[in-house]
Parts: C-alpha cells; structure tokens; sequence
C-alpha cells in the first residue's frame, strides 16, 4: 500500500534582531512560494530565543515587510513562547554538562592540530568524563556513533557527515540557560507539523546534526532545500551586520513592492525566474514557479 502523502507545511522563520534586508526577503519569497504553490500551509516563526539581541520592534517591522511584499502566513509563533518543549525534548536526550570556555576549547584543538584548513572545528571531548562543578555550565549532547546523509530536494547534492569526527558533542543549551538553535528548530518542525524547509545555503552542513537529533528524538524527516546566498556586488554574502539593504527603508521610501520583488527574484540568474519583468506580484511569480516546480537554481548573481 501506498503511504498517503503529507499535506506540505512550510516555514519561514526570520531573527528579530533587526530590519530584515534583501536576502531575508529572498528566502521568505522562495519559502512561501513553495509552500503556496503545493496549496500548503505557511507558518511564520520568530527565532527569538537570544533575547540579548532581540529588538521589539523588529517583530512588527517583518510583518508589515512581509505583508507589503504580498507574503501572507497561516500561523505565527515565537520560539520563546516554546521554552517547555525545548526542556522536555533536551531531557531525552544524552547530554552532560560543559564547563569549558573557548580559550580552552581552542587551546586543546591547537594542542591537537585541530581541524584541517577550512573545515569546522569539532569539540574534543574535554568535559566528556566530568567537569568543574562550580562553574556555569551547558548542556552537550553526546553523540551516538553513526554516519548521517542527507540530500537536498532542490540541487540533488548529497552531504554525509560521521557525528564523532565531524561535528562532535555539541551544544544544545548555553551555560546561560539558553536553548540552542539546533535543538529548538528541530523541536518546532516536528511540533508545528512542518515538511518542507527551504532556506539559505549557509545552513547546508548543519542538516546531518539535525536530522540526527530529530531520529534520536522519533521525529519524522522534513524534506530540505537550500538556495543560494543572496550578495552584494563584491560577492559577500548579504547580512545585517555588514549594511544590507533594509526593507523597511525602502518600504518606508516609497519603493514599489513589485520592482522589489523583480530584483529578489532575478537575483538568481536561472529558470523560472530569468526573465521577469522590472515589476511583478506574488501572483505573477507563483505562475511562474507553478511552471517549473522542478526549479533548480544557479550561483546567485551579485546585487549592484
């Protein structure tokens, strides 16, 4: 018998730690026009559980963002409104506390060569076997012993990574209290009923973990697609920090939405969206993406 096939719910699930600029809005473009064009259900969710950096004002300023853009959701959420599903899914789990700070965490990988040239760092294990009591500590989860492979929906590409070697005992609450990203996107997904993720590239080689927290917690397996980084015209990668383009200034400067979304659109140089017009609605796109739903994207085109 065949098994019946899952409603599609898709997510976007934005930071509010400030204005959203030009490659948030990209992704939440591609995420709902996923989500839309299988006839599902869009959920938008707040990660906001480094409430250290979080400014109040930024929940609202992604909504009215989203909502000038013509992307709608079904359900809104805030991760730090969810703290008690993250405590009972981290008492599942195998952790141990770790008192160890990153000056001594990068002492021990330089006293063991650590990780080759480009490749990220894996925890040693220093506080596997105990640690100092008197100090704050985190909660890392001691990884089983297996190879995780996981395969993008959208390029076909496959990554598999060891858990011992390659990503190593890793955090999944701050000594501060804080629960980690990992552990809280994995609760939620498996919570909110979410089966299609699509978001940035960046996030790529922190699949395998997930996937492996979300077996070791008997939570099913969304299907993963990650798009390229939206850049600027010297090819970095478009963030905050580093001066994007806000939307809300262009929203509050009377930009046309549709002129926006042509650009968010034709960033990425490849079929279905190759040729769109200098204006065009959420509607006009989702024809498009009706057309090619096996839509694979090439390397992002920097922004001038």
């Amino acid at each position: 018998m065949t098994a019946p096939v899952r409603p599609v719910v898709g997510r976007f699930a934005p930071s509010p730690t400030g204005a959203m600029h030009l490659g948030n809005a990209r992704t939440a473009l591609l995420a709902w026009l996923h989500t839309r064009v299988h006839g599902g259900r869009h959920i938008l969710r707040f990660e906001d559980l480094d409430t250290g950096r979080v400014r109040d004002w930024a929940y609202d300023a992604t909504r009215r963002d989203l909502e000038w853009l013509g992307l709608d959701w079904d359900e809104e959420t805030r991760q730090s409104q969810r703290l008690p599903l993250y405590a009972a899914a981290l008492d599942r789990l195998d952790t141990y506390p770790c008192t160890c700070t990153r000056r001594e965490i990068a002492a021990a990988m330089q006293d063991s060569a650590g990780a080759p040239h480009g490749e990220e760092a894996v925890y040693p294990g220093l506080c596997r076997d105990g640690c100092d009591a008197d100090r704050p500590a985190a909660r890392r989860w001691r990884v089983p012993d297996r190879t995780v492979c996981i395969t993008d929906d959208l390029t076909g590409a496959t990554l598999c990574q060891s858990l011992p070697s390659d990503v190593g005992d890793f955090v999944l609450q701050r000594n501060d209290g804080v629960f980690a990203y990992h552990l809280a996107v994995v609760v939620d997904d498996a919570d909110m009923g979410v089966t299609d993720i699509l978001r940035g590239a960046d996030l790529w080689t922190a699949t395998p973990r997930q996937v492996a927290l979300q077996e070791a917690l008997g939570f099913p397996r969304p299907r993963y697609r990650h798009v390229p980084l939206m850049t600027g015209f010297r090819g970095e990668r478009l963030a905050k920090r580093d001066g994007a383009p806000p939307l809300m200034a262009l929203r509050k400067a009377g930009e046309e939405p549709g002129r926006v979304l042509s650009e968010l659109a034709g960033s990425l140089g490849a079929s279905p969206f190759d040729a769109v017009p200098d204006e065009v609605t959420t509607a006009e796109l989702l024809s498009l993406w009706q057309a090619s739903v096996h839509f694979h994207p090439v390397k992002s085109r920097s922004q001038t």
